[in-house]
């Protein structure tokens, strides 16, 4: 498969540490990013897929220059963001916008919704009527009624918020669109709704999109490619199309087992992660799965699997990738 358009936004060697925050560990680095390279091409909706504490939504953060990389690099255009000119990178901020992943908390409660979504609108140089004009546009486009726009962020609801975020993103007249975690703090049926309003936005707006989450089901959907993380690094990486079919890799394979399925017989998954991720102040040695792998052997605990082609795009790091998965020869 060949992906859409020219790299828009990439990543390459990104590496993040924190200090610990805890007494029992205060002479620790906790490890969120450990090498993570990949590229979001134009036109394209790249979905970034683990559990929590994988390290995704540190990487949405430095991919939109809201946090910076202790080792790597973030490359815009061609273009690292270390090397633009203040006007480029003024540029960049507008262009690139983030979707947060808590509608509760991402908006400041003493700001009327109005004041909320013109704020992209005043820094560009915009005033008055046009902005309110503008306003309008925005809320009617994200599908909420102009004439609650004097209102304050605690008088909507979760799906409402999201919608709020959403038009808050747009007003920048962005290109790239990075989503945390759109939809997991809403209902079932505001998920719906908010993943086709993203998808209706893409296609009105000609986004780029980075959708992160933890729900393969969301990605399936959305995605053109996806990226799996697991503590701090990627372990497989596919089109969407090809992943859902036969992942290369077991902690892939858990996670699409315990994706919900309604069925007759509803028999429970398979593969199940029974263990809890380890600790990224404490990173197990050789293969990171391999605590929490069902297919681990000794070269597991000792040695790193490489992240390498298995098929063209898809990509793996487990050491028996071909011998667990045989049937994956195109």
């Amino acid at each position: 498969m060949t992906r859409p358009g020219s790299a828009i936004l990439s990543g390459r060697n990104l590496r993040k540490q924190f200090g610990a925050s805890s007494p029992a560990h205060s002479a620790g680095l906790l490890t969120a990013l450990d090498d993570v390279t990949l590229t979001l091409f134009s036109g394209e909706t790249l979905g970034v897929a683990g559990e929590s504490g994988c390290g995704k939504s540190t990487l949405g953060k430095i991919l939109a220059g809201l946090m910076q990389p202790n080792r790597g690099h973030v490359t815009y255009q061609g273009s690292p963001l270390s090397s633009l000119s203040s006007d480029e990178r003024r540029i960049f901020r507008r262009t690139t916008q983030m979707i947060f992943q808590d509608p509760f908390s991402s908006l400041n409660p003493r700001m009327r919704i109005a004041d909320i979504i013109a704020e992209p609108l005043v820094i560009s140089g915009m005033t008055g009527t046009n902005i309110r004009k503008e306003v309008a546009l925005l809320m009617e486009t994200v599908g909420l009624n102009p004439e609650l726009a004097h209102r304050f962020p605690d008088e909507f609801s979760g799906g409402q918020r999201q919608r709020i975020g959403i038009a808050r993103a747009l007003a920048a007249a962005p290109s790239i669109l990075i989503a945390d975690e759109p939809v997991s703090s809403l209902d079932i049926s505001i998920q719906a709704q908010i993943i086709n309003l993203l998808q209706e936005m893409k296609n009105n707006f000609n986004l780029s999109l980075i959708i992160i989450s933890h729900n393969l089901s969301v990605l399936r959907h959305m995605c053109d490619t996806v990226v799996i993380m697991y503590l701090g690094i990627i372990v497989e990486q596919a089109p969407a199309a090809d992943l859902f079919r036969q992942c290369l890799h077991p902690y892939t394979e858990a996670l699409i087992a315990a994706i919900p399925k309604i069925t007759l017989d509803s028999k429970p998954a398979t593969v199940i992660l029974n263990d809890d991720l380890p600790s990224p102040l404490n990173i197990p040695s050789g293969c990171r799965f391999h605590p929490r792998c069902r297919y681990a052997a000794e070269i597991c605990k000792q040695e790193v699997p490489a992240l390498r082609e298995i098929h063209p795009g898809h990509t793996s790091a487990c050491h028996f990738a071909t011998t667990i998965f045989p049937c994956t020869t195109n």
